[in-house]
């Protein structure tokens, strides 16, 4: 639990609907933190909430959508209202975009959908979310992100990752650098924000190929999202330490 944080610790994990999201819903909620659960589909984000809250979770719904900036706006007045602030922000929310996504075949529309969502979103959030997130003891932003997104991996000679789409390899990479960015702009600050993968989870994302469940797949972000005061920021974890660029 991070230094001076409460019972009464919010937590807004967009995405949090379905798969990793719920998951890290989940996770925090059992530390005793208020969760809201960012989602643009109503049923699904309500559903979300009552099961949530069957466990024990103290959730509320917040519908938003990471692409449009009335909702986030939106967004971050409702959790204004009805949590009074903001702790932690788990960035979740992205999609794959329309398949194939070699880079000879992929359409640009497509790769505009993507980091629409994968990278503009999490800036759109971010910044609305920024104002609640400076008003506490200790904030925490986590950008999901993957190891795909790895430059360094994808040039090592003995790694295989496999055919990754294009445009969602690259979205990851670009929020990579955005998480970076950030980190150094919040550097005099005492918010940290880091990077985390994953792994190969299983969620709809990939047509559920993954080997990790989603549970497994969230423990990193629940890691990141209570890291003491003196934690890493600027960083890319996931479950084995430190992922390289």
């Amino acid at each position: 639990m991070i230094d001076g944080m409460s019972e009464r610790t919010v937590a807004l994990v967009t995405g949090a609907n379905k798969g990793i999201g719920y998951e890290i819903a989940a996770g925090l909620g059992a530390l005793g933190w208020r969760i809201g659960v960012g989602a643009r589909d109503q049923q699904r984000r309500d559903t979300a909430v009552a099961k949530l809250r069957a466990a024990g979770t103290d959730a509320f719904g917040v519908p938003l959508d990471v692409t449009d900036d009335a909702s986030v706006a939106a967004a971050a007045e409702s959790i204004a209202g009805q949590a009074g602030g903001l702790d932690v922000l788990v960035n979740n929310a992205a999609i794959t975009g329309r398949l194939p996504q070699t880079p000879t075949t992929i359409e640009p529309a497509t790769v505009r959908g993507v980091v629409e969502t994968n990278v503009i979103g999490v800036i759109r959030v971010t910044n609305a979310m920024l104002p609640l997130l400076r008003g506490s003891a200790s904030p925490r932003i986590v950008n999901m992100s993957s190891s795909v997104g790895s430059l360094a991996l994808h040039t090592a000679a003995d790694i295989d990752l496999g055919p990754v789409p294009t445009g969602y390899l690259a979205s990851k990479t670009f929020l990579n650098a955005i998480t970076i960015q950030y980190a150094k702009e919040l550097g005099d600050t005492n918010i940290l924000i880091n990077s985390a993968c994953p792994g190969f989870t299983a969620t709809d994302l990939n047509g559920f190929r993954g080997v990790r469940t989603p549970q497994q797949g969230a423990a990193i972000a629940i890691h990141l999202a209570t890291l003491p005061d003196d934690g890493p920021t600027g960083g890319f974890f996931d479950d084995a330490g430190t992922v390289p660029w």
